[in-house]
């Protein structure tokens, strides 16, 4: 899509990558069950890093759980749908449902336990086969065994079927997920072979559009459409014992003709085995960029699983001639870069973008610009863009963060004025709150619902904003700086928290630290515990309100003290994974515990990092303390292994923590940044001294620009409890 120029280091380095065999077979250690039960709700079947396609089994269940259309604690299937989400709290997608059958059924979605209400069978998990880029299980109601792998834009099935005069594959435009309506469905077959056709739906993305091609490896008796409107289609063969039928896929959200494409590109000239063996290279390829060494065995495997999980999004949105489907809902030509979609920028602006900064640098100019390009088609930059539609999920302008963070840190590839103009645009915007913070300088809760976590989380992104206007000379610099403090308005001194306040200066009333509720409340899936700390900006100012750095420091003891309680009504799963009023589960916490590192106290920062590591993540399918928020958890665990995180966005920075294993190499534009940790021990378990690239490192924090030159980071630990710089 664009032409790239790299340092003759950089082609060496590159073309070893390619052509050496790893000593560790990566993908062996990822487990794509972790996350498949609990609230985890990570999507179990076959993709392509970062692919526009997830190729997996849809259950019957549309719960909340089933968000990803599987959940461990039920095995229903009513096929196999190419488009999923992971990791998310609402539900969509589920395009383009194939289900292998043999003989009559009832056309539905079915009952559990009740074969006479749909075609849905029971899939047998003690055979199930999960690994990157494929999945297998057995159908034990047709004694089919289906298989499955991926391209970025197709997917390729083989369904091993039994003896059958009346073999079939149905083809189900009718069921998305959970959210999804459907509005406009419609196939025909084109040949014996062939069958084309679209799917326009409504829900969380609304408007989203899928135009598909579908062929089978023999020809079919014949295409059957199902009902008044055929909105099911069931494709008949004859099969023999053990005959296998392969199915190629392909999809495109502009039109007919870039799923044709697609198809023509990704999957027409390439048997099953090939795509399968070529898509787990590339999940090699991705899985290797992060080596650790001196890891346990459950360690590696939520590791290296936590890496699988984050690069399932940001997803291939454009054909494979650069054309997509913009925000405004109309087919745009090739911007000279691939456009994605799939951003959970409230989730991923925290550590899971900012460490594609260090690991995708050339994939992020492509995600930003593309978020660019969502601004000027739309009027702002994205908050929640699902398949050309930005449903506005969660609280503030987190795509402000996102494309200021890469912007400050000088990304290549992106035109910095261009991107000031969509963050300055935003940041003005009137939408979400915006206009009050203009006229009152903070969110009143009489105006505003959630008012305290808008406007806290506009002023991260005024901070954020500040930075990119501080490096390109902006006069604007001095307002957003001055606006990024609007949190202070809420600082309650009298009660020690951010506590709602009206358009004519009133605290709210009935404040209540403990409050959770989803109704008539200022915080989102929170409450004022956590909303206190959502200053990664400002803690200066926060030690300000408290009165001084002790104060403070004995506030943030508390927290993890507290009564786990959570009070108010229909308070959300959402908050999960508590020590004490900390929650690790939700994004509005994960930045806290390296506050002590940042107030003096580093070895609390360890304690907690530690506990955290230990207790909200594991190798069980409910292995993770709350949704896997489309790789925002796996990347706290990632970045917190490595031993640093950034908790000051479009700083340009990372705060110290512990580093987890005794050695880390990750590959960067410099070459190799190492992460080394000497003379741990379960008893010497503090950082005592740290070096960069042998000299004394006498600053909590270390530098992006310091890590993407390459080089080594020395931690030496042992048992005293000292603040080492």
């Amino acid at each position: 899509m664009k032409t790239r120029f790299f340092s003759l280091f950089a082609v060496v380095a590159m073309l070893a990558s390619c052509t050496a065999t790893p000593k560790t077979d990566y993908a062996e250690l990822v487990n794509p069950k972790i996350g498949s039960g609990g609230h985890g709700h990570v999507f179990v079947g076959a993709n392509a890093p970062f692919g526009m396609t997830q190729v997996g089994p849809t259950s019957i269940t549309q719960e909340w759980d089933w968000c990803s259309g599987y959940h461990d604690s039920e095995n229903s299937v009513i096929g196999f749908s190419h488009t999923h989400l992971s990791g998310t709290g609402c539900g969509d997608l589920f395009d383009v449902t194939l289900m292998p059958v043999t003989g009559a059924v009832e056309y539905g979605r079915g009952r559990l336990g009740d074969y006479t209400t749909g075609f849905w069978s029971e899939a047998d998990r003690s055979q199930e086969v999960v690994e990157p880029g494929y999945y297998s299980v057995p159908l034990t109601r047709y004694n089919i065994v289906a298989e499955m792998t991926a391209t970025e834009r197709g997917g390729l099935h083989r369904y091993t079927f039994p003896k059958s005069d009346e073999a079939a594959v149905i083809l189900d435009l009718v069921h998305g997920g959970c959210f999804d309506r459907p509005e406009d469905l419609y196939a025909q077959a084109v040949s014996d072979t062939r069958i084309e056709g679209r799917r326009h739906s409504w829900g969380w993305s609304n408007n989203q559009k899928v135009y598909f091609v579908i062929e089978f490896s023999k020809p079919f008796e014949s295409f059957e459409p199902i009902g008044e409107y055929g909105f099911y289609y069931r494709i008949n063969f004859k099969t023999e014992e053990g005959e296998q039928i392969g199915v190629k896929v392909a999809l495109s959200s502009t039109s007919p003709k870039g799923a044709e494409l697609n198809f023509n590109e990704e999957v027409k000239d390439k048997d099953f085995e090939t795509v399968r063996a070529e898509t787990r290279a590339k999940w090699q390829n991705e899985l290797r960029k992060i080596r650790i060494y001196g890891a346990s065995d459950e360690q590696m495997e939520i590791f290296y699983t936590g890496i699988y999980h984050m690069y399932v999004a940001p997803s291939l949105f454009s054909d494979v001639d650069g054309t997509y489907r913009g925000a405004d809902n109309r087919v745009h030509v090739n911007p000279g870069h691939d456009t994605y979609t799939t951003f959970s920028l409230w989730d991923t602006y925290r550590a899971k973008l900012p460490l594609m900064t260090i690991t995708h640098p050339e994939r992020m100019d492509d995600v930003i610009n593309t978020m660019i390009n969502i601004c000027q088609e739309q009027g702002f930059l994205p908050i929640w863009h699902l398949w050309g539609w930005d449903n506005g999920c969660m609280v503030g302008s987190p795509g402000i963060i996102a494309v200021s963070d890469v912007v400050a840190k000088g990304i290549k590839g992106i035109d910095a004025e261009r991107a000031w103009k969509a963050i300055y645009k935003s940041a003005m915007h009137d939408i979400r709150g915006g206009k009050y913070r203009k006229q009152y300088g903070y969110m009143p809760n009489d105006l505003q619902g959630e008012s305290i976590a808008h406007d806290m989380e506009f002023a991260i992104a005024d901070a954020a904003a500040y930075e990119v206007a501080k490096m390109l000379g902006k006069e604007e610099a001095q307002y957003l700086e001055e606006r990024s403090h609007s949190w202070m308005n809420y600082f309650d001194p009298t009660v020690g928290f951010p506590r709602g306040k009206s358009s004519t200066g009133e605290w709210r009333e009935d404040f209540n630290p403990y409050n959770a509720s989803r109704i008539a409340n200022e915080y989102c899936e929170g409450n004022a515990w956590q909303y206190l700390w959502l200053v990664p900006h400002d803690l200066e100012k926060l030690v300000e309100c408290f009165g001084g750095v002790e104060q403070t420091i004995a506030k943030l003891d508390e927290l993890f003290t507290a009564d786990t309680k959570m009070e108010g009504e229909d308070v959300t799963p959402d908050i999960s994974g508590l020590i004490g009023q900390y929650v690790h589960g939700n994004e509005p916490s994960h930045h806290i515990i390296y506050f002590y590192t940042m107030l003096g106290e580093p070895w609390k920062a360890a304690d907690r990092l530690y506990e955290v590591m230990d207790t909200m993540y594991s190798t069980d399918v409910d292995g993770l303390s709350g949704n896997e928020d489309v790789g925002q958890m796996s990347a706290w665990y990632i970045m917190t292994t490595l031993g640093f995180y950034p908790v000051e966005p479009a700083a340009g920075k990372y705060v110290i923590g512990v580093p987890m294993v005794d050695r880390a190499e990750i590959d960067v534009e410099g070459g190799e940044f190492i992460v080394e940790r000497k003379g741990y021990s379960e008893t010497a378990r503090y950082i005592q001294s740290v070096e960069l690239n042998g000299k004394a490192l006498n600053r909590n924090y270390i530098t992006h620009d310091e890590i993407i030159a390459g080089g080594k980071l020395s931690f030496k630990m042992g048992e005293q409890k000292t603040c080492w710089y």
